[in-house]
């Protein structure tokens, strides 16, 4: 597996390296001594899983308050994601600034989200399914999130979304 810290600190891009022989592959994705010694989480919680049918979908953006804070390592399974990482830490250096990142099955790619990042992506094909390893159990009352056009974050996103929640469509500016 091949480790790439980003600009945002703490958000990792992680690039699992298959094995490839007459048969197919074998690809590790996740190891906890070779994240560990990135300094990077291993425990994760709960494993959820998101589908959605039509290309353009948008999910997020997503974080929990802390002490509920979580941190995510996000895979698309099947189809294809532009997903989306905000810094909302306080006293970060880069606040609000954000980091997209296409995520596919072939390219296998993951993304490590650390603590206090929101999280969203938007569907580049139909039939998408992606994957989440969560560290924290889900605290409805530590649920929030950001709008996915705020101003204050400027998100380049691939296309106009075709589906979203109205939670979603319906989270007060961060400013």
């Amino acid at each position: 597996m091949r480790f790439t810290e980003t600009e945002l600190k703490g958000v990792w891009l992680i690039e699992p390296t298959p094995m490839v022989d007459d048969r197919g592959s074998f690809t590790r994705f996740f190891c906890e001594k070779e994240m560990a010694d990135c300094g990077l989480v291993t425990r994760f919680v709960q494993h959820s899983r998101s589908c959605s049918t039509a290309r353009g979908t948008l999910r997020g953006l997503h974080y929990q308050r802390e002490p509920y804070a979580e941190v995510k390592l996000v895979s698309c399974v099947r189809g294809a994601i532009f997903d989306v990482v905000v810094d909302m830490r306080p006293n970060s250096p880069t606040r609000y600034r954000w980091l997209g990142f296409e995520l596919t099955h072939e390219n296998r790619r993951q993304l490590y989200i650390p603590a206090g990042f929101a999280h969203g992506l938007q569907t580049l094909t139909g039939d998408t399914e992606v994957s989440y390893l969560i560290s924290q159990f889900y605290t409805p009352h530590a649920s929030t999130g950001a709008r996915y056009n705020d101003p204050a974050f400027s998100i380049d996103w691939p296309e106009s979304p075709t589906a979203m929640s109205e939670r979603d469509r319906s989270w007060p500016p961060v400013r």
